[in-house]
């Protein structure tokens, strides 16, 4: 972009528009690690206070992040969302339908794939399997608080504490007025069990008869990526087969996670991107 000195006031719509676009592009060229503010402000060519203008616009839109330890800035939730939903064949659900066709071909159950968006979670594929009597608790499209259903369950307690109490305080409302099985105080205990369990559980709480099981999986970054569910019902889900389905569940996410880790390759020598290790999240429980 063209170095501007223009004072922001002076910008037309098109010109801010054009421009953030740019920055988007920009900061997507690093998609794991992010940049700082000053290779935004050189790499651009834009002031810096038209440069955080700007920023703060996309942070606002949920299409840029700023990683709090680095200050470096990321493609936002809302970025991946989109891309996701306007060109499914080179986003997530590409990476995941082997996964999902494996899921429901050896367990004959319904599949998922969900994702996080805001506080919320978003049913992006269904994956019907070939038992003859089926769930028809969560379709694609379908969006739920956070917590609520066995994909949204694996993916809240995947996240630290202190995004966990913000969501769960932002989703109170509505989970005390549609979602009478998922108050606040049984979605800590949900959480808790989730971790100390290794997959979460749905016990038939949005539909009486409709059970599941879920697994998250993230970014070699250690951000949570999606979540892996498989949903049957009530009498094909004895504690045995959710063992056994968390096994699948586990070795599709662990799949998931290497794809995702080819993905992530640094430009700078072609070497995948080291992942952080996700910090420790501490539940009272014991882990594992």
């Amino acid at each position: 972009m063209p170095q501007s000195s223009a004072p922001e006031a002076g910008l037309s719509g098109s010109q801010s528009v054009d421009r953030a676009l740019g920055l988007l592009s920009l900061i997507g060229r690093e998609p794991a690690e992010g940049l700082p503010l000053g290779e935004i402000v050189s790499g651009s060519g834009l002031n810096k206070p038209t440069t955080r203008r700007l920023l703060l616009a996309l942070m606002r839109a949920g299409l840029v992040e700023q990683e709090p330890q680095t200050r470096r800035y990321c493609l936002g939730e809302e970025a991946f969302v989109l891309g996701v939903l306007a060109a499914r064949r080179h986003g997530l659900l590409e990476l995941a339908m082997d996964s999902l066709r494996r899921l429901s071909g050896e367990t004959q159950d319904t599949s998922f794939l969900t994702i996080r968006r805001e506080n919320y979670a978003i049913c992006l594929h269904r994956e019907e399997g070939t038992y003859p009597v089926r769930t028809h608790a969560l379709q694609t499209g379908d969006q739920h608080p956070l917590g609520v259903g066995a994909g949204a369950l694996a993916l809240l307690a995947a996240l630290p504490d202190e995004d966990v109490d913000r969501i769960i305080a932002a989703n109170e409302a509505a989970l005390l007025a549609r979602y009478p099985g998922f108050a606040p105080h049984a979605m800590r205990v949900d959480i808790a069990e989730t971790r100390e369990r290794g997959f979460s559980l749905n016990p038939g709480r949005l539909v009486a008869s409709s059970w599941g099981v879920g697994r998250a999986f993230r970014y070699p970054d250690g951000r949570v990526a999606g979540a892996f569910s498989i949903a049957a019902i009530d009498s094909r889900m004895a504690p045995a087969r959710q063992e056994e389905l968390s096994r699948l569940l586990a070795r599709e996410a662990a799949r998931m996670e290497a794809l995702l880790a080819q993905m992530f390759v640094s430009k700078q020598g072609s070497k995948p991107i080291v992942a952080a290790a996700p910090r420790q999240i501490e539940t009272g429980r014991a882990a594992r």
